[in-house]
């Protein structure tokens, strides 16, 4: 520790040192590490470019330390995105995801709840190809082996888990009786075109709660914590708002 008197000896130059290095100690010793998981790259049938920037820049704000996952699987199809329509090119979710990584991203099967303090979980429709089947089978859903397995084992340690856009269906598979929020259940003229997902997220046992896009809804006792992004029409200043709302509320369950 610094005493006050062995301060006021000091010249201002060398107090101004100490004090850095207290901060820079302090920042330290705060720093969370948080593993963000992806599922391809592109809105139609990847992670949601922006919402994963969103992601990333509040983390790093924050002075969190990032580290990416996705699974090494194919690809459920890919999507031409000058037409929002199928190719027939072939694409890898964790190659793919290397794209909004800047190539720095790791299988989630390494992923390991010990050694992060929280995981945050991006939108986009890879979320319901990739990381699931809910795309395809609705509340039937099937959920990719590893993704699950991340999602339980941060419940089971009491660690924050975040979720925006379309991802929270993936707590409310795996998390019974969880609550979080995808934005609107009424369409409100277009606002919110996938306003139905919200039914499908309670007939799956969990509750879902009414949030507008710049609005989150944290679940205290399980320690989630989700906001609706791209599921609604809007303009992409709120999305990055409503995610760092997001973001900032996960940071501060961490134990």
């Amino acid at each position: 520790m610094f005493s006050y008197s062995r301060i006021c000896s000091l010249r201002p130059s060398s107090v101004k040192k100490l004090l850095n290095l207290r901060l820079l100690q302090t920042s330290a010793s705060l720093q969370s590490n948080v593993a963000v998981v992806l599922a391809g790259s592109g809105v139609y049938d990847g992670s949601e470019v922006h919402e994963v920037s969103a992601v990333w820049v509040h983390l790093s704000r924050a002075g969190a330390e990032v580290s990416m996952f996705a699974p090494d699987i194919p690809q459920m199809h890919t999507v031409d995105h000058t037409k929002g329509e199928p190719s027939e090119d072939g694409r890898n979710v964790l190659k793919e995801s290397a794209r909004i990584a800047r190539g720095n991203v790791k299988p989630i099967s390494d992923l390991q709840v010990t050694n992060f303090d929280a995981v945050v979980f991006p939108g986009g429709f890879g979320a319901a190809k990739n990381l699931s089947s809910f795309a395809v089978d609705g509340t039937d859903m099937k959920v990719e082996p590893d993704v699950e397995r991340v999602l339980k084992e941060f419940h089971s340690a009491q660690k924050p888990i975040g979720l925006c856009c379309i991802a929270p269906v993936l707590a409310a598979k795996v998390i019974s009786g969880c609550e979080v929020t995808v934005g609107s259940n009424e369409e409100e003229g277009g606002r919110w075109p996938f306003a139905g997902t919200c039914g499908a997220i309670e007939a799956m046992g969990a509750k879902h709660v009414k949030k507008n896009v710049t609005e989150i809804h944290t679940d205290e006792a399980n320690r989630i914590v989700t906001t609706p992004a791209f599921m609604c029409q809007t303009a992409v200043h709120e999305v990055f708002d409503g995610i760092g709302a997001m973001v900032q509320k996960v940071l501060t369950l961490i134990k």
